[in-house]
């Protein structure tokens, strides 16, 4: 069982799966939703995906979605970031689909440079990566060895192309995700021009900051 709230069609909806982060949840949203209204430049919803949180964390997302424009809260009754994930993507009509962590671990101008490629048509799905030519990071070295042999088993054994498998900053071009019927298109629109992408198959990885 899902509860949904409709929304208006926008450019970019980013989704935040949650899960007992009714400490958390506020500040988040509310520095995100600032970020959005005053440095960036695309139409944009935030959906607050709580998965069966059993903490007060549904009503702190409820109020926040009653509170601030353009931000929703969908509830499920099963646990799971990934099925909470899907459920926002599966009903949302947004050109572009975002999955972002709580924390905002990953600086939020970082953003841009994600959905840009993805906007124009430029590629299909992009990756948000710490590892990426041109990222900062900011942490112990334990974690740092722990992270990089994680993503190295990934590409060796899995063959993933993508070097950050960790990072909580993800995007993709809807119609890749789910199709329109044949009779639909998408949207002509216009972003920011960026060099190639930087592996093939219409990927992108976007460099991210603390």
């Amino acid at each position: 069982i899902m509860a949904v709230q409709a929304i208006d069609v926008a450019t970019v909806e980013i989704v935040i799966p949650v899960y007992n982060e009714e400490r958390d949840l506020a500040k988040s949203i509310h520095r995100l939703h600032d970020y959005l209204e005053s440095r960036f430049p695309f139409d944009t919803w935030v959906t607050i995906a709580d998965n069966a949180s059993t903490d007060e964390t549904w009503a702190v997302a409820q109020q926040l979605a009653a509170e601030l424009d353009q931000v929703r809260a969908i509830h499920l009754d099963q646990k799971g970031r990934g099925r909470a994930l899907r459920a926002a993507w599966m009903a949302s009509d947004a050109t572009v689909l975002v999955y972002m962590d709580v924390d905002l671990s990953t600086d939020l101008d970082a953003l841009l440079p994600l959905v840009a490629p993805l906007i124009s048509g430029h590629s299909q799905i992009a990756i948000g990566s710490r590892l990426a030519a041109g990222a900062r990071i900011v942490r112990g070295p334990k974690r740092e060895i722990i992270s990089r042999c994680y993503n190295l088993l990934l590409r060796s054994i899995l063959g993933a192309s993508f070097r950050d498998a960790q990072c909580g900053l993800r995007g993709i071009w809807r119609l890749v995700w789910r199709p329109d019927p044949p009779a639909l298109t998408a949207p002509a629109l216009t972003a920011p021009t960026l060099p190639s992408p930087a592996s093939g198959g219409g990927n992108w990885t976007a460099p991210t900051h603390p």
